[in-house]
């Protein structure tokens, strides 16, 4: 997405990743910077903190997930 992704940042994906058994939603860890920005290595853990999956994925595959309210709220979008 648009946002700038940084190290232990908590993400989603935006994208199914079949060939890793990943669905878009899945929720993982940036534990790698990877290529100046190009890549990210995201870690996939279990309610148990056991990692299941870690791959380099890219920023267009991720979305940054927020626990706290915009400082900077935005119009809604009309869809």
């Amino acid at each position: 997405m648009n946002e700038q992704i940084k190290l232990l940042d908590v993400v989603a994906l935006t994208v199914d990743v079949p060939e890793h058994s990943l669905s878009r939603g899945q929720v993982g860890t940036v534990v790698e910077v990877l290529k100046n920005g190009a890549a990210f290595e995201i870690e996939f853990s279990d309610r148990n903190g056991r990692t299941y999956k870690s791959l380099g994925l890219r920023p267009d595959q991720l979305m940054v997930l927020h626990y706290e309210p915009d400082s900077h709220p935005r119009e809604p979008v009309a869809v």
